[in-house]
């Protein structure tokens, strides 16, 4: 009996996307799906559930990230934005909306098929971790509210633990400014960004073994951060 391949669903518009990247995702043992608009998208996503979508933003009849914002009202899966939009905003926004990952065209196949394995190997462990979190040292208990380096408790403050929590349940992902700054301090405080390098600082102090040089909690500049895990 056949091996289940996992099913990666390409939303683009573009028949030359499709030409060579169906051909690339099957080489790679995976199941290409087509969507060329986003109204096709949205009906696939919901038909199939792939295992991940690779999403363009300029679509022709609505923006990628509209389909973005309605496809995370049920799909959980990972979203990899490709898009000719190189602009930081676009990604930020992009992010903010619950991308996963951000691939500027032109790109090489192998980078988006490895960001496509990055993004499957985090989705699964997520969908099923029900244990601590260890980051070197470190080990994030969110069940028990408790962190722990070199086996030593570590006190944080209440502000300091929702920004490391919300990192945390986003292993491996990149976390918007703006999204981090609405889950812990609401959304009148969304661009207040000095809130979130205050804390991210503080964390850095108490959990990095050399500060200057972080291990744990990465910057992606102008983006947001990453818990590394």
């Amino acid at each position: 009996m056949a091996a289940v391949r996992p099913q990666i669903l390409v939303i683009d518009d573009e028949p030359q996307i499709h030409r060579f990247l169906s051909p690339a995702l099957d080489a790679a043992g995976y199941e290409p799906r087509r969507a060329d608009s986003g109204q096709e998208g949205l009906r696939g996503i919901a038909l199939w559930s792939p295992d991940a979508v690779v999403l363009d933003l300029g679509l022709p009849d609505m923006d990628g990230k509209d389909v973005l914002a309605r496809a995370r009202e049920f799909y959980s899966g990972p979203i990899i934005i490709l898009s000719a939009r190189d602009k930081e905003a676009e990604k930020i926004a992009a992010l903010d909306l619950g991308a996963d990952d951000y691939v500027e065209k032109p790109f090489g196949v192998g980078e988006l098929l490895a960001r496509v394995r990055a993004n499957l190997r985090q989705a699964a462990p997520r969908a099923e971790a029900t244990g601590p979190l260890t980051a070197g040292e470190v080990v994030i208990d969110l069940e028990r509210r408790l962190i722990t380096r070199a086996g030593e408790g570590v006190r944080v403050t209440p502000k300091e633990y929702d920004v490391l929590a919300h990192l945390a349940r986003n292993a491996g992902k990149v976390v918007g400014h703006r999204d981090l700054l609405t889950a812990v301090w609401g959304k009148a405080h969304a661009d207040d960004t000095q809130y979130l390098r205050v804390v991210i600082g503080q964390l850095r102090q108490k959990l990095e073994a050399d500060p200057a040089q972080p291990r744990l909690i990465a910057t992606e500049p102008g983006v947001g951060y990453r818990l590394i895990a």
